[in-house]
């Protein structure tokens, strides 16, 4: 999954190992705290391979009132194919089931075919930023989506 990432990332976007890198701590700490009560995991595989990833992560961070969805990506052979409406309307039954239904994420701009999920399933921008971190410079966004 981290490879996924750092891949997809570096290919598309330019981002640089720091991303990748920061994708691996993040998850060795989610994987380590994880609760399958409330933490959901997805990935879809094709053969030995992972293809697509998405989480909901139940922890909350200083300052947050709702889980995170995080680590949204498909390998660009899977994009178009439903994969990731899948992988996300399964999140969203998650979340329904453990009443989760409010939830956050971070995003930027240009990821169109995620954007289209996260509009459909009520997400709104709340907040915009430029950063730099991972290389080339972005406008990114949180998003946030209010129990139905």
């Amino acid at each position: 999954m981290v490879e996924l990432h750092g891949t997809y990332y570096a290919n598309e976007w330019g981002f640089g190992p720091q991303f990748e890198a920061g994708v691996a701590s993040e998850l060795a700490e989610f994987i380590g705290r994880y609760d399958d009560s409330r933490d959901g995991f997805w990935l879809a595989w094709q053969g030995e391979r992972i293809m697509a990833s998405l989480t909901l992560d139940h922890a909350l961070a200083d300052g947050e009132s709702t889980p995170r969805v995080r680590w949204f990506v498909a390998d660009p052979a899977m994009q178009g194919t439903g994969v990731g409406r899948l992988m996300f309307d399964a999140l969203l039954s998650f979340a329904g089931e453990t009443r989760q239904q409010a939830m956050h994420l971070w995003t930027f701009e240009g990821l169109l075919a995620a954007r289209k999920l996260y509009d459909r399933a009520g997400f709104v921008v709340t907040h915009e930023v430029v950063e730099t971190d991972w290389g080339p410079t972005i406008n990114a966004q949180r998003m946030e989506r209010a129990a139905p």
